[in-house]
């Protein structure tokens, strides 16, 4: 089987957030729906079940600790996919994103073409499994602000592979390319983020909403009524920061509840926008007890 590192691995390695102002001439959020009864769907990131099991085992196991359906994570063998396709159909648990994981060490921004290229291919293979396995979406994060990086080189070289690279794949596959704000120094605010979707003008490309990334710094529900009917998938996670003011910041992620996420506001925010869609979990792996847990806590926290 094949296994790739979580984004959590990531997050962890993370000492710093960067804080961004949105630039001049920002789109205007989309208006809000009414309130709508809650259809969210409970899901999961695929690498918080046991890597010991089989994938149909792990399938099930989502099924019986009460989740909907799986975000899955980019594969490159073919037997591979074919083996989660099966286990998704033999369980009757949907997969319904792809998490792609190639942007991490090359991603679309840097100056080296190589680079780039590794990026382009993995989120073709990740669109490729999302068409064979049903998914609608792929996550990309679309770049890093580093160093040797400008914010604005980013933005213009990002956006011109996904409008050159990613979009024609895209259509023609009928998955979206899901943007998400992580800990990349990059649309460091909700309207930079609008603003960054809607110059593509494309269905294919829309938001992935992770209500734990910009607690430092910004509030989710906010973040949540300007993208509106841009957010596509969730991310779910909780982050508590322990020490605020002058003083330096000691933050970690910690379990949905325990944190600082104003989650009656998000709950709130989610049903005036009129979202719909999965709600993905995306915290450290554990056993059957833990998961029922986390399930309890969204059924609490949001679907209640």
């Amino acid at each position: 089987m094949e296994s790739k590192p979580s984004r959590r691995d990531f997050l962890k390695a993370s000492v710093a957030l960067g804080a961004g102002l949105a630039a001049p001439g920002v789109g205007t959020a989309t208006p809000s729906a009414p309130p709508a009864p809650s259809t969210l769907k409970k899901s999961l990131v695929i690498y918080m079940l046991p890597e010991k099991l089989s994938y149909r085992d792990r399938f099930q196991l989502a099924r019986d600790t009460g989740f909907d359906c799986i975000e899955a994570q980019t594969v490159t063998d073919p037997r591979v996919a074919e083996e989660i396709k099966k286990a998704a159909e033999d369980t009757g648990i949907k997969i319904h994103s792809v998490m792609n994981m190639a942007h991490w060490g090359a991603p679309l921004s840097s100056a080296d073409p190589a680079a780039v290229a590794k990026s382009v291919e993995g989120m073709k293979t990740s669109l490729h499994n999302a068409k064979l396995w049903g998914a609608g979406a792929v996550l990309l994060v679309p770049g890093v602000v580093d160093p040797q990086t400008r914010y604005q080189e980013v933005w213009t070289r990002s956006q011109q592979q996904i409008r050159q690279q990613l979009i024609p794949l895209a259509a023609e596959l009928k998955v979206i390319i899901a943007i998400e704000e992580v800990w990349n120094k990059f649309l460091l605010s909700p309207l930079e983020f609008a603003r960054y979707v809607d110059e593509f003008k494309s269905p294919w490309v829309r938001a992935y909403l992770d209500v734990g990334n910009m607690v430092l710094y910004g509030y989710p529900q906010d973040w949540i009524r300007t993208l509106g009917k841009r957010i596509v998938r969730v991310h779910l996670k909780d982050f508590k920061v322990k020490s605020k003011g002058f003083s330096p910041f000691v933050a970690e992620f910690v379990n949905l509840g325990d944190g600082d996420v104003d989650w009656p506001e998000v709950r709130k925010a989610f049903k005036e926008v009129g979202y719909a869609g999965p709600v993905t979990c995306e915290l450290d792996p554990g056993d059957e007890a833990y998961l029922r847990d986390v399930s309890a806590r969204v059924d609490r926290l949001l679907l209640a």
